[in-house]
């Protein structure tokens, strides 16, 4: 009966066999354009990238392949050093800073606010992530001038008027503050999503036993949210990495070179010193820099 079984079952499961092999070349086709489209957007311009990483290369002229030369010389650079410090103090003070604030928020809309005024304060936070870099740049570049307004408020309270922008000890500070205000509004949606889908029976069952907010909070929401702090930080962290519309329109990359990040620098040796071998090497070393932060940060955050 089992051998008798199996050629049935084999014989049925034939002619679907077929049907399915006869379907594939359907779902190739259809597949295709967006095959292509990544083909030709992500896949070619990474492997022209590295290409060129190994090459002299300043758009007049056919690239010379020099080898580990560019590597060997931003491994030298001061800039570069200087560059990476300051992309990594601008992503160790943005990161956390607007991790923290936008759980906290919508800890507290989700579980307090859960009417039309926390829609309103939800839609109000949404604001600024709607916003273009450029146009959030421009209008905090006008706003922090040394003459600007907020220097004015500060001046009614006794503050002394203080150059955000031309400061080199806080310039890189105020640009990572400007980062966490525009991005809040985008991780506190995807918090708040994560909080709704906790039962509220766990929150219920918990009050009972006597814990207080904190305690609520320390004990079920952030363990709950884990897979959504390891979304946000690895996002957080990859748009810090490749920050470049804040620093261009609000410093130049001042004053002196002070919030020159990496692909700030990137852009300085490609279109302004026309080094696209040199701009390319900076990149794939920033690729794989990412990809390395982003694989750590979530196994730290899952073994945690």
């Amino acid at each position: 009966m089992s051998a008798a079984g199996g050629r049935a079952g084999g014989a049925l499961d034939a002619p679907h066999r077929r049907a399915r092999r006869r379907r594939a070349p359907v779902g190739l086709v259809f597949i295709l354009p967006s095959a292509l489209v990544i083909a030709v957007v992500v896949v070619w311009p990474i492997i022209a990238t590295t290409y060129l990483g190994f090459t002299d290369y300043s758009m007049f002229g056919a690239p010379e392949w020099t080898g580990l030369d560019n590597l060997t010389r931003l491994v030298q650079d001061p800039d570069v050093r200087r560059a990476v410090w300051i992309t990594v103090l601008y992503t160790v003070i943005s990161v956390p800073l607007q991790t923290v604030l936008a759980m906290l928020l919508a800890d507290i809309l989700a579980r307090r606010f859960r009417n039309r005024l926390g829609s309103w304060a939800r839609s109000i936070l949404f604001i600024p992530v709607m916003a273009s870099l450029v146009l959030t740049g421009t209008v905090w570049r006008y706003l922090l001038a040394y003459d600007g307004p907020v220097n004015q408020v500060l001046g009614w309270f006794g503050v002394p008027q203080t150059d955000w922008l031309g400061d080199s000890s806080w310039v890189v500070v105020v640009i990572a503050l400007v980062t966490a205000w525009k991005n809040i509004g985008y991780f506190l949606v995807i918090y708040y999503a994560g909080i709704m889908d906790v039962p509220g029976d766990v929150y219920e069952a918990a009050a009972l036993d006597g814990a207080g907010p904190w305690h609520l909070f320390w004990r079920i929401t952030l363990p709950i949210l884990r897979p959504v702090t390891l979304l946000v930080v690895i996002l957080g962290t990859i748009w810090s990495f490749q920050v470049f519309d804040l620093v261009y329109t609000m410093t130049n990359g001042g004053p002196g070179g002070a919030s020159t990040t990496l692909v700030y620098l990137i852009y300085q040796a490609a279109f302004k010193s026309f080094k696209m071998g040199y701009a390319s090497a900076l990149s794939v070393v920033l690729f794989l820099a990412i990809l390395v932060i982003s694989i750590v940060q979530r196994r730290a955050l899952r073994e945690g």
